[in-house]
C-alpha cells in the first residue's frame, strides 16, 4: 500500500508539473517565442532569405568537371547535383552559362549581378580542403497564429535525474519579399527542389517547432532556422 501511495504521489507531482508548464507557456507565449527566434535569425545571419536552394559544393567562377572513375561517392554526387542545379539557375538568370571552347559538353558559370543579391555561401574549412556550399535564398517568414500545442513527456535515459517534456507547436505563417525570379520559375524550381515547394506571398502555410523543457524548467526551442532545400536528383 505504501508503495502504491508513493507512485500515486509521483504521478500527481508529474501531472501538476505539466499543468504548470502549460499554464506558463500558452499559445500567445509560444507565438512570441517563435517570432523572437526568427527575429534573432534575421538579425544575426547573412542569409538572403528563409528559404535556400542548395546548389552544391561549388566555387565560382566554375567550369564543369566530368565525373572520374576515382572520384569519391560524395564528389560524384556533388558533380551530379551541379549538373542539374547550375543550368537551372543559369536559365533563371542568377548565373551565366557559356560553353567551353573546344569542349561543347562543358560549360563555364559565373554569378550574375542579380544572383549575387540572393546568393549565400558557407565556406566549411573542416577536412582536407574547404567546401564552398552555395545557395540562392529568398523570402522572409512572418509568424502568424499558433494553432496547436501538443505535449510529450518521457523518461530520460539512465543517468539523468529528471524527465523531459517536449511541446510540438504548430503555427501559421506567410512569406514576404518573394522575388520575381522565384515566382516566374515556380514550376521549374518545384520540379528539382521537391522538399519544400515555392512559397507564394498570398498564401498561408503551417510549420511545427519543437520546444523542450530542460533542467530547472527552462524552455528551449529547436527548428527556428532557415530552410535549406536540397535538389532531388538520382537516389543516392
Amino acid at each position: 500500500m505504501k508503495l502504491n501511495l508513493i507512485k500515486i504521489s509521483q504521478l500527481i507531482i508529474m501531472v501538476l508539473t505539466i499543468s504548470t508548464l502549460l499554464g506558463c507557456y500558452n499559445k500567445e507565449e509560444f507565438k512570441q517565442r517563435i517570432k523572437n527566434g526568427f527575429d534573432t535569425v534575421h538579425a544575426n545571419t547573412k542569409f538572403k532569405g528563409d528559404f535556400c536552394y542548395f546548389l552544391g559544393d561549388v566555387k565560382f567562377p566554375y567550369t564543369d568537371e566530368p565525373i572520374l572513375e576515382d572520384d569519391s561517392k560524395q564528389r560524384k554526387w556533388n558533380k551530379e547535383d551541379l549538373a542539374k542545379t547550375l543550368p537551372l539557375f543559369a536559365e533563371i538568370g542568377l548565373l551565366t552559362r557559356e560553353p567551353v571552347e573546344g569542349h561543347p559538353e562543358l560549360y563555364h558559370y559565373e554569378v550574375t549581378e542579380l544572383g549575387e543579391k540572393y546568393r549565400y555561401q558557407d565556406i566549411v574549412r573542416r577536412g582536407s580542403k574547404p567546401r564552398y556550399e552555395n545557395s540562392f535564398c529568398y523570402g522572409q517568414i512572418v509568424v502568424g497564429d499558433v494553432t496547436d500545442v501538443e505535449k510529450n513527456e518521457y523518461t530520460r535515459a539512465k543517468g539523468y535525474s529528471y524527465n523531459q517534456t517536449n511541446f510540438y507547436v504548430s503555427y501559421n505563417y506567410h512569406v514576404i519579399n518573394v522575388p520575381d525570379w522565384v515566382l516566374n520559375s515556380e514550376n521549374k524550381l518545384n520540379a528539382l527542389y521537391k522538399q519544400i515547394k515555392v512559397r507564394l506571398p498570398e498564401k498561408t502555410y503551417e510549420d511545427v517547432v519543437t520546444f523542450y523543457v530542460g533542467k530547472g524548467d527552462k524552455l528551449y526551442q529547436d527548428g527556428i532556422r532557415y530552410k535549406l532545400i536540397n535538389p532531388v536528383t538520382d537516389i543516392k
